[in-house]
Formats: C-alpha cells, sequence, structure tokens
C-alpha cells in the first residue's frame, strides 16, 4: 500500500479544523526547532499538512517553503494568513521545482512514518541541504512495546481500516528505529526528545555525515 494524497485531500478540512491535542508537547516542538534555525535560514517543510507549523516558525527564518503531496492540505494552508516569505507548494520531497542544496535546514513532522520508501527521502533530504545544513523531525512511535493493548488493538485495526480506506499507509515504529534509521540513511544524530513523551513522538536533530 502507498501514501494516498487524495486520502488527505478528503480530511483537509476537518484537520484545519481540529485543534492541536498536546499544545504543551507542540509548543516544546517549536521552541527547540528555533534553537537551530538562524535567522537568515532558508527552510524546507516537507509534508507541512495544512500549515500550521509553517505560520509559526517563520518569524524565525528569512524564508520557508511548505510543501505537502496533498493538493487538499495546501489550499488549506493558502487561507492562513501568513508573510510573504512563506511560500506554500503542492509537491512532494522528491519535486524536481526544490533545487539541491538550496536549504539550511529541511523540517519533516508527523511525516517519516507515513513514508514507504525511506531511504529514497532520506537520501533526497540529504541532496537538498546546503553543506552543514540540519535536518530535524518528529515522527510518532507508535510501534514501542509498553504502549499496551490500547495500542496492540490499533496496529490489528489497522489494515482492516486501510481495505476500507479509514487509515492511511503507516509504519509502526519505536524510538530506536528512528534513530537507527536516520543513522543508517549517512545522518549524525545532535539532539533527540519526546513530545509528548506517551505515546512518544520522537524529536531528531541530526546532519549529514
Amino acid at each position: 500500500m502507498e501514501p494516498n494524497p487524495n486520502f488527505w485531500t478528503k480530511l483537509a478540512a476537518k484537520y484545519a479544523a481540529r485543534p492541536i491535542s498536546d499544545m504543551g508537547a507542540y509548543t516544546q516542538t517549536l521552541d527547540r526547532i528555533r534553537t537551530h534555525l538562524p535567522e537568515n535560514a532558508r527552510v524546507l517543510e516537507i509534508g507541512c499538512g495544512t500549515g500550521g507549523t509553517a505560520e509559526r516558525l517563520a518569524a524565525s527564518v528569512a524564508h520557508y517553503v511548505a510543501t505537502d503531496f496533498s493538493e487538499g492540505m495546501i489550499a488549506q494552508a493558502h487561507l492562513r494568513d501568513v508573510p510573504q516569505k512563506v511560500e506554500f507548494r503542492v509537491a512532494d520531497v522528491f519535486d524536481d521545482s526544490l533545487e539541491e542544496q538550496s536549504f539550511d535546514a529541511v523540517i519533516a513532522l508527523n511525516l517519516l512514518h507515513l513514508v514507504d520508501h525511506p531511504p529514497q527521502v532520506y537520501a533526497r533530504v540529504t541532496r537538498l541541504l546546503k553543506p552543514g545544513g540540519v535536518f530535524i523531525s518528529k515522527t510518532p512511535c507508535i510501534g514501542e512495546r509498553e504502549l499496551g493493548f490500547k495500542f496492540s488493538l490499533l496496529k490489528r485495526a489497522i489494515p482492516i481500516m486501510q481495505w476500507l480506506g479509514k487509515a492511511p499507509f503507516v509504519r509502526f515504529l519505536s524510538r530506536e528505529d528512528m534513530d537507527d534509521e536516520i543513522s543508517t540513511a549517512g545522518f549524525r544524530i545532535v539532539e533527540t526528545g519526546n513530545y509528548p513523551v506517551r505515546p512518544p513522538n520522537h524529536f531528531v536533530v541530526a546532519h549529514p555525515i
């Protein structure tokens, strides 16, 4: 099963209207991201959804390109009142319009568990970054064993929900999986965290080696 942009387009309006489930963890994430973004940075966000993170981080950088492969998500993003230095595009990480070695930072929040070819994604991120650039991600890790019975049932239910068109492609990852995956892809991890801690949404800051 491959990621389907139409699945997300159908959800876009409801997604935009839904309140952030854990504002404290989200604010903590944004605070940590800002510490890695110089004021003159050119930033690319992949899988930006309806643009909430772009809206909040734009003031910290010089230019912010926010992309999503779902037309519906980007349509919702265009409804936001953002400064001119924010550019919303319908695109995925492989889009030819994204120039290689042109970004100081690439951000992927709540995305990496939804990609079906992670090595290719990481390789493309490396090529998009300028020398010395930084890759910042945060990924729900619902593959952790200690999450208990509720999440065990969820993992069993998702294939059925996918067959019914009610769930997207998803990978069940642990925090160790994420760190190993990013390291194996040729990055040096310089910071990790979990915002929130349970279920862990694993934050990783890394530089290409």
